[in-house]
């Protein structure tokens, strides 16, 4: 496991490779985001100290990774490649378990964000971010935050 510091909008992993790595949140925030061909950007979750993100899912399957890891502050992560995590919880059954009804909660959480842009008014997504993140609120820019709400930032 190695420790390196990630500056604001710097890739951490890249969509669509099949180097995947396990990445543990020391400070910052970081954001889980697709891109499409047109470079037209969706952020799927964001993820700070209390957290950790990884590609775990797509590893498993073999599959590239579907989505980027970017920093959206400047931010300090450990990290490990994915098969030295795996190896490592297949030492520890009670960790992997807990750890992948992690990864499947995350994605329930991505899941249920992606439903929220459909059913709910601009107002009513803001409300549902300050409810679930209030902490994440005043320490990330608004132009991320009107991002991941798909709404227009204030000028």
């Amino acid at each position: 496991m190695i420790v390196v510091d990630g500056g604001k909008g710097e890739i951490l992993l890249h969509q669509g490779i099949h180097e995947m790595e396990q990445y543990f949140i020391l400070d910052g925030i970081l954001k889980r985001v697709v891109t499409n061909q047109q470079a037209k950007e969706m952020i799927l979750r964001f993820a700070d100290e209390r957290d950790m993100e990884t590609s775990y899912a797509a590893w498993r399957l073999k599959t590239p990774t579907p989505y980027s890891i970017v920093c959206v502050s400047k931010a300090r992560v450990a990290k490990l490649p994915l098969q030295q995590w795996a190896a490592f919880m297949d030492k520890h059954p009670k960790l992997k378990h807990a750890f992948e009804y992690e990864v499947m909660r995350l994605m329930s959480e991505i899941m249920a964000h992606t439903i929220t842009l459909h059913l709910l008014d601009a107002p009513g997504r803001v409300h549902r971010f300050l409810r679930k993140h209030p902490d994440l609120y005043d320490r990330m820019p608004k132009k991320e935050l009107a991002t991941y709400l798909n709404i227009s930032p204030r000028p």
